[in-house]
């Protein structure tokens, strides 16, 4: 009889991995790498050759160094007619993996058909000296080449440093590495380990204020004038102008993101809706970036008025540029005042503004340990079997990284570490597992795109301070055939504190930049400038040499978060059920009193009534005292682990196969009906705005719950603090004091009224919620 298959275990498991190079090796203490394994590794840098005889007719030589380490070879590429040739290249070999004694580096003369001995070095490993980070690197040395023989040839040498070292080897990003012996030179490239920056962007605010002198062509009717403005791909449209006459006035605001270096220009068009879908052009300026102001601040920029040249078409396709008295008026500036969100606003990893005098400074440190995966699925077929080129992509802040890829395995170990640095500890960093689709050339030699297996993110506020936490975490990918693992992956974390009254002092600040509260932007222009700034960001880092391929950052950036899902609107529906739950229990806590249900408890409340009802300043006391020592209470339940995605609470686990059918379904729909299509569009597309909305209101009660929940210790610590401060104040206080100051505070004047959210809301907003649990 066939067993019924078993539930996958979706749970975040805690490990203790052999990590810390913290092990005493001889009289020093390596402190590097401490949070993966160390991997110990023979590195051999080919520096240059010099004096090599010549083997060719002509008595020159093409020269390239090959280096043997049992079955495994590296290769330098060689030179043409070069005596003297400079190398300068890195080889590793992984110290798991040597089968052989003896190391051979080989000198050759590059042929048509059978490449020639020019010399060779024999190292034997047991007398390779050790290096330890951060040692200076191993000075190179020259080596007198050998015959076959072994015996030294009279002319040419070999400058070589060859050690033996770990990963933290400041040569092990760029080197050649003995994985990547399968993969063709040009393949090279796309499995090492590399560190991207994402690009500075700054919103562009284009006030278009008036035109004058225009000249339309048709002068019998009055001109329906609109301005055009283009920024690389982007294009927005002002409104047509109210007043028809060849001074139109607009005095409308249009938002554009820009990277840098700024590479295009903003393009100013002026045009004529002469009929449906036919416009004239009128007047045409072109603005460089450069030397557009940029503002800190809200405080308004100058104002300039532009120029406007109108391009006519003559003796076929020659243009001919005509100027004349038309101009525009217009306020341009660079906002750097804003942060520019790249990200999704629940996983945001960085919340500066664009203008660096506007940083505050670093708060502490957070590392970073990929140390493995595990339990991996086979992502594509090579040689009849399953097989999986697996890497990882970091991502926080502006910083991004990739760890190597581990060809051909399903349990990679890659045992690499990076560091970000921390500036608000209430964002999250993203690490993703992709398998290498480019692994033997790119995309003419059978590459396709990279394939996604999962996603881990981490808040930070949820981590202790300097502490290792060392988990496990499973990969989970939503298909339309339901939630399924793809494996796990081992990962080590730290965050590291350096000023703990800055860090508290951090929940006190608005968790945006100002601008975002004095100018806020609406949620329609932050949704498209999102998609925006993600469509710069991919961009830019898939020019990048290797490339990060624009799937990748898409994934990592979740470009289709807003879509509409069924089974999201379910899990929010659900979440603020859970919320409510708490005041649902008080409630039937309260009738059971009432109804004398449990008679000692009734009459203790009778007694605790009468008690607040004689003597009322005692009321709110209590209710801090209470709160206080419900929050101590926690303390010792306090989570242990940081919060991964649940399956449970995102409904992934018992979701309707219909539901995935439509959540996994084209957007327009696929349906052939032009009826059911508009219906199910318009379904959707209020469906997603709602999600949203339940999802806003479930995050808020979320927020009130890990208040004393200690889910961010450092928030729950002010806050038990700040509850035990109010219990004494007010039992000392009177409480008509305290009720008539509360009132006067709340109807104060607008003039004691900052435009800036109070200290209580900005607490209130950095607090953690199960949102980033969701999957």
């Amino acid at each position: 009889m066939q067993k019924p298959p078993q539930p996958q275990d979706f749970a975040l498991k805690e490990t203790s991995p052999n990590i810390g190079a913290g092990a005493i090796t001889g009289d020093k203490l390596s402190c590097a790498y401490d949070l993966v394994e160390q991997m110990q590794y023979l590195y051999v840098r080919v520096v240059k050759a010099k004096e090599l005889p010549g083997k060719d007719v002509t008595g020159s030589c093409d020269p390239y160094v090959e280096v043997k380490l049992g079955n495994y070879k590296g290769v330098t590429k060689h030179f043409e007619k070069k005596s003297n040739p400079e190398w300068n290249q890195v080889f590793a070999f992984s110290k798991e993996r040597l089968q052989a004694s003896v190391l051979e580096v080989v000198v050759k003369d590059k042929d048509v058909v059978l490449d020639d001995l020019i010399g060779r070095v024999m190292f034997e490993l047991n007398d390779i000296p050790k290096r330890i980070p951060p040692d200076s690197p191993l000075a190179p040395q020259w080596y007198r080449l050998e015959d076959r023989k072994g015996d030294k040839i009279t002319k040419g040498e070999l400058m070589l440093a060859v050690w033996m070292g770990t990963q933290a080897d400041e040569a092990f990003p760029d080197a050649w590495h003995s994985d990547a012996a399968a993969v063709g030179p040009e393949g090279v490239a796309n499995i090492r380990s590399k560190v991207y920056l994402s690009p500075k962007l700054w919103y562009v605010r284009v006030n278009v204020i008036e035109a004058q002198d225009l000249v339309p062509g048709d002068k019998s009717r009055y001109p329906e004038v609109f301005v055009k403005v283009v920024l690389g791909k982007q294009i927005m449209r002002t409104r047509t102008s109210p007043s028809k006459t060849i001074n139109p006035v607009w005095n409308e605001d249009l938002l554009f993101v820009v990277a840098e270096p700024f590479e295009e220009p903003l393009i100013l068009t002026v045009e004529d809706r002469v009929a449906p879908n036919k416009d004239e052009i009128l007047g045409k300026c072109m603005i460089r970036l450069q030397n557009v102001q940029r503002r800190l601040d809200h405080k308004p920029v100058n104002t300039r008025w532009f120029n406007l040249e109108k391009h006519v078409v003559v003796e076929g396709e020659q243009k001919k540029e005509i100027k004349f008295a038309s101009r525009i008026h217009t306020r341009i500036c660079l906002d750097g005042g804003y942060h520019v969100l790249d990200e999704s606003t629940h996983y945001s990893s960085d919340l500066r503004p664009t203008a660096k005098q506007l940083w505050r400074p670093s708060i502490g440190i957070f590392e970073l340990g990929i140390i493995s995966a595990h339990g991996l699925m086979p992502m594509k077929t090579k040689d009849g079997r399953g097989a999986t080129d697996a890497y990882c992509v970091a991502k926080y802040g502006q910083k991004w990284v990739r760890t190597r890829t581990i060809l051909e395995s399903l349990s990679p170990k890659w045992n690499e570490q990076y560091i970000w640095e921390v500036f608000d500890p209430c964002t999250v960093i993203t690490i993703g597992v992709f398998d290498n689709g480019h692994t033997h050339g790119g995309d003419k030699a059978g590459g396709g795109k990279d394939s996604r297996i999962g996603k881990v993110r981490i808040r930070l506020s949820t981590l202790q301070s300097d502490r290792v936490y060392t988990h496990s975490y499973p990969l989970l990918a939503l298909h339309s055939s339901g939630v399924k693992k793809a494996g796990e992956v081992q990962l080590a974390v730290r965050f590291t504190c350096s000023s703990l009254i800055n860090m508290l002092h951090m929940y006190s600040h608005p968790l945006l930049p100002k601008m975002h509260y004095i100018h806020p932007l609406s949620v329609i222009q932050l949704d498209s400038l999102r998609h925006q700034a993600m469509q710069i960001v991919s961009t830019r880092l898939s020019r990048a040499e290797p490339p990060l391929r624009k799937e990748v950052v898409e994934y990592m950036l979740d470009v289709d978060s807003h879509m509409w899902s069924m089974r999201r609107s379910k899990a929010n529906f659900f979440r603020i059920m859970g919320v409510l739950s708490g005041l649902i229990a008080v409630g039937k806590w309260f009738d059971s009193i009432c109804h004398w249900k449990n008679p000692l408890t009734t009459i203790l409340i009778h007694i605790l009534f009468i008690i607040l009802v004689l003597y009322p300043e005692l009321i709110l006391p209590t209710v801090f005292l209470y709160l206080f020592l419900i929050g101590i209470w926690n303390f010792r339940r306090r989570p242990q682990h940081p919060p991964h995605m649940d399956t449970r609470l995102s409904h992934a686990d018992a979701v309707h196969p219909d539901e995935l059918d439509e959540e996994f379904d084209t957007f327009p729909t696929s349906r052939s009906s032009d009826i059911v299509r508009m219906r199910y569009d318009r379904l959707r597309s209020i469906g997603g705005r709602v999600q949203t909305v339940v999802g806003d209101l479930a995050t808020q009660g979320e927020r009130f719950q890990s208040l004393i929940s200690w889910r961010d210790p450092r928030a729950t610590t002010l806050f038990v603090i700040f509850c035990l401060i109010a219990a004494i104040v007010l039992y000392v206080t009177p409480f008509q004091v305290v009720a008539l100051l509360t009132g006067i505070y709340v109807l104060r004047h607008p003039r004691f009224r900052n435009k800036l959210p109070s200290v209580p809301l900005n607490f209130f907003r950095r607090l953690p919620a199960r949102s980033d649990s969701m999957l």
